[in-house]
Parts: C-alpha cells; sequence; structure tokens
C-alpha cells in the first residue's frame, strides 16, 4: 500500500520533462562512486588515458543496461545498478598476479571479464531457482560484518599513496569531501544530494585554472590538459570498441573461486537494498519472487558487463536514499535514468573527459571513501549481539585471520614463510585455489566466519538474523528488522 507521503509512487508516471530532470539526478548521483572504481583501476592496470576513456564508457553502458534490466525484468523497484566495491580485492588479485608476470591492461581485464562471467551464471541460477532463501539462513551479520571491513581495509595502500602524488591537491579534495557531506548538507539540499560530486568538479575546476595559467605545467600530477577530450570521437561507433573489447575472456580457477565470495556479498547487500528500495518508494517488502528475479536478473546484467568491457553491478544505496529524500518511487523514472547512462557510455567525449581528473584528486576521493566502506561493515556487525562472547570471537577471529593469512601468503612480515614451498606436492590447479583465496583476506573471514557462526550454537537473534524471510508465502507480512542496503 503506497504512503500518502510518496509523490511519485511505483507506478506512477510524472511529466515527461519533470520525469527527465528526476532522472538525471539519479544519473549524476550514482556517477562519483561508479567512476571512482575505473578511475581506481585503470591506472594500477597500466592503462593510457585512450583505455580509461574506453573503460569509463564501457562501464556507463553496462549499468544503464543492467538498470533497465532491474527495473523492467527483475524486482521492478526504482533502483539504480551500479559498479560494486565488494568486487575490488578480487580485482586488485588479478592486476597483482598481471604486474607479476608483465601481463598487458587488456589481458588482465580478460581474466577480470572471465571471473564475472562465471560468477554472473552462478547469480542468475541462484536468483531463479530460489536458492537465494536457503543459502541466506548460514549468512549473518557476524560473517558479513567481517567481510564488508576488509573489503576496505584491503585497499589501504591505495589511499595516501595516491593521494600523495600533489598532497595540497588531495587534501583540498578530503577537506571538500568533509565539508559538503558532513557539515554544508545540513543547510543545502544540493550539497546533500551530490557531496562527492561537487568536491570533485571544484578540485578539478581549480586544478584546470591552474594548468591553464601555467602554475601546474605539463607532466605535473594536478595538470589537466583537455586535448585529449577534444581529439576523441563524439560516439562509440565502432563495435570492437563496444563488445569484448578488451577480447574474448580468460578463466583462471583461483580468481574465479575469490570472484564467487564477492558475488555472495554482493547478493546479500542486495537482498537489503531491495527492502531498503521498496520501503522507500512506498510498497512494503518486496516479495520472495521478486527477490528472486532481482538476483537474477543482477546475474544477467552482470554477464553483460563481461562481454561490454565493464565490471560486475549490483544495486546502489546512494539512489535508494535519493528515493526517499524526494519520495519519487516511480520506476518509469529510474528507467529513464537508465538510458541516459547508457547514452553516456555511447558517446566517447563522456569518457575522454572523465579520464583527464587528475590522480591527487583520485586519491583524496579514496581517501574519504574507502574508510567508510570498513565503517559500514561495523553497521552490519553492529546488527549482531555484541555482546555476546560467541560473536565477538568469530567476528575478531574471522577478521584477524583475514588480515594475517594473506599476509602469510603475500609474505609479508618477519615470519613469514615460503609459500612456494609449504605448496610442494599440491597440482598447480590446487596451488593457484588455495593461494588465490590465501592471499583475498575477504574471502578468508568469509570462509572462517561461515564455518563457525554455522558451527558454534547460537540463536537467531543472538546472530542478527532478524531479517525479512524470503521462505514466507507469496502474499504473508514480512518479520521487521531487515538489514538497510548497502553498495
Amino acid at each position: 500500500m503506497r504512503q500518502s507521503s510518496i509523490i511519485y509512487g511505483i507506478d506512477d508516471r510524472p511529466p515527461p520533462a519533470r520525469a527527465v530532470v528526476l532522472a538525471l539526478q539519479h544519473a549524476l548521483t550514482m556517477f562519483g562512486s561508479t567512476v571512482a572504481v575505473p578511475l581506481l583501476l585503470g591506472p594500477a592496470m597500466g592503462m593510457d588515458q585512450a583505455q580509461i576513456a574506453i573503460l569509463i564508457s564501457s562501464v556507463m553502458l553496462c549499468s544503464g543496461l543492467a538498470t533497465l534490466i532491474q527495473t523492467t525484468f527483475g524486482t521492478r523497484l526504482p533502483i539504480i545498478q551500479g559498479v560494486s566495491f565488494s568486487f575490488l580485492a578480487v580485482f586488485f588479485a588479478v592486476i597483482s598476479k598481471g604486474q607479476a608476470d608483465d601481463w598487458t591492461p587488456a589481458v588482465m581485464m580478460q581474466y577480470i571479464a572471465g571471473t564475472i562471467l562465471v560468477g554472473a551464471l552462478v547469480e542468475i541460477f541462484i536468483g531463479f531457482s530460489g536458492l537465494m532463501g536457503w543459502i541466506r539462513k548460514f549468512l549473518s551479520p557476524v560473517v558479513i560484518g567481517p567481510v564488508i571491513m576488509l573489503i576496505g581495509l584491503a585497499l589501504f595502500q591505495h589511499g595516501a599513496p595516491k593521494a600523495g602524488e600533489h598532497w595540497p591537491t588531495s587534501l583540498l579534495t578530503i577537506a571538500l569531501i568533509i565539508l559538503f557531506s558532513l557539515v554544508l548538507s545540513r543547510r543545502s539540499r544540493l550539497l546533500k544530494i551530490f557531496p562527492i560530486l561537487s568536491a570533485v568538479v571544484l578540485s578539478c575546476g581549480l586544478c584546470w585554472v591552474l594548468s591553464t595559467a601555467g602554475v601546474y605545467p605539463e607532466g605535473h600530477k594536478a595538470h589537466i590538459n583537455l586535448d585529449f577530450v577534444r581529439q576523441s570521437s563524439w560516439v562509440r561507433l565502432n563495435p570492437s570498441e563496444v563488445v569484448l573489447p578488451w577480447g574474448r575472456p580468460l578463466f583462471a580457477t583461483g580468481f574465479v573461486i575469490a570472484g564467487l565470495a564477492a558475488y555472495l556479498a554482493s547478493m546479500i547487500e542486495s537482498f537489503g537494498d531491495y527492502h531498503a528500495c521498496a520501503q522507500m518508494a512506498g510498497a512494503g517488502d518486496p516479495k520472495p519472487s521478486q527477490i528472486s528475479r532481482g538476483i537474477g536478473c543482477e546475474g544477467i546484467g552482470c554477464l553483460l558487463t563481461s562481454t561490454l568491457g565493464g565490471f560486475s553491478s549490483t544495486s546502489y544505496s546512494e539512489n535508494i536514499g535519493l528515493v526517499g529524500l524526494t519520495k519519487v518511487g516511480s520506476r518509469y523514472v529510474v528507467q529513464i535514468a537508465g538510458v541516459i547512462l547508457v547514452l553516456m557510455g555511447l558517446f566517447g567525449k563522456f569518457g575522454a573527459f572523465a579520464a583527464t581528473i587528475p590522480g591527487p584528486v583520485v586519491g583524496g576521493l579514496y581517501c574519504a571513501l574507502f574508510g567508510l566502506i570498513s565503517a559500514i561493515g561495523v553497521q552490519q556487525l553492529a546488527k549482531a549481539d555484541l555482546s555476546s562472547d560467541r560473536n565477538l570471537f568469530i567476528a575478531g577471529f574471522s577478521l584477524f585471520m583475514g588480515l594475517s593469512v594473506q599476509a602469510y601468503f603475500t609474505g609479508l612480515g618477519p615470519y613469514a614463510p615460503n609459500w612456494n614451498d609449504a605448496a610442494r606436492g599440491l597440482s598447480e590447479n590446487a596451488k593457484a585455489v588455495i593461494e588465490s583465496i590465501g592471499s583475498t583476506g575477504m574471502g578468508v573471514a568469509a570462509i572462517i566466519g561461515i564455518v563457525l557462526d554455522n558451527f558454534i550454537p547460537g540463536t537467531p537473534q543472538e546472530r542478527g538474523l532478524r531479517i525479512p524471510s524470503l521462505l514466507a508465502p507469496e502474499g504473508a507480512d514480512a518479520v521487521e528488522g531487515g538489514p538497510p542496503g548497502r553498495r
């Protein structure tokens, strides 16, 4: 039943002009976080500006198509799809392997595409088979919390080192993000909706002015040169730039296993996002069939990204918050936003312009955002009973081992033995699987947490499992207390 405070409900269609403006707001809200991922991974892979531009355009195209699939055939809720941070640790594992073996950026993207493709097929099966309800019973906040914490903690080496390319610029970006999102957002609706984007625009604007004035000469880390934007094509008409732009997907068992752990985390996040979005839009709790279709269609969206050169996608909580803020829960509006994202992905100059964002601005953005990911993990863990010794041990042990086992496999610390010596006698495939999981703290924490949380006795309330049941009858009311969404 629709809440009276909702201006436009799920099935409502605002006037066309107003709908386009509302849709553009959704596209801009997810823009900063979505573009941040290719701006992080592209340089790490050694991509040049032209390759980063293609990557950004591919990501926007994939997000738009995934959004259209989700809003039309999936949950049919007003929910935007975008790049998931849950996969960053896995992608960096691919990049680290590629750097060690001297792979080109295209080869790294081929292995990333293969990892996404296999996981997408598994997610499609889990979604449309209805298995999500059964799997969710084994995943409590005691497991999810440390896994999300490690997603943020694993990115520590990309914060200050990147920002240190030019501290004045990165510190300005950090200061503006804090000022806009936590101080001025209380007074300005514009800054409440676009704090990150506003900070990046102002920082880049200052860098461009100083570059034009000669203060930041060519070669300076904060220099902005728009010549590449002028030279780039308006529209990506070449099919090779859109379909399989990096080549056919490649597969490695270890990456695939680690990727499945990331997909599991992403599905759990989406599970919560669906409930949060439905409530914000005044539609009550989503039905089990909606959730199953939603997870299945997220898999279809990820399957598309593996062929269109982007990264895996999931639901975006920023846009769910926008639904609650504007009281506009119309799926029609979000479908228009999906079309806008597709157009952004097809216009080459858009990706080229985004690729000119200086590294120090990106570094400041990472310093401000990645710690928040870990904090969200703390928020998830708080849904469980933290006065329970059981929960404290499981969460603490899985978090510590996620960091410590990763240090063992990567050879950090004075006591770390040679992994290759310990792996003697194992087959190459077995060694690859163990090494990939062991060097990914998120995967280690997930395995330890799942085993201990389901082996050590604990009540559902103690474990924080007071959630809407996927196994409830189609028309039954769900239990309150479901987890809010998260990207």
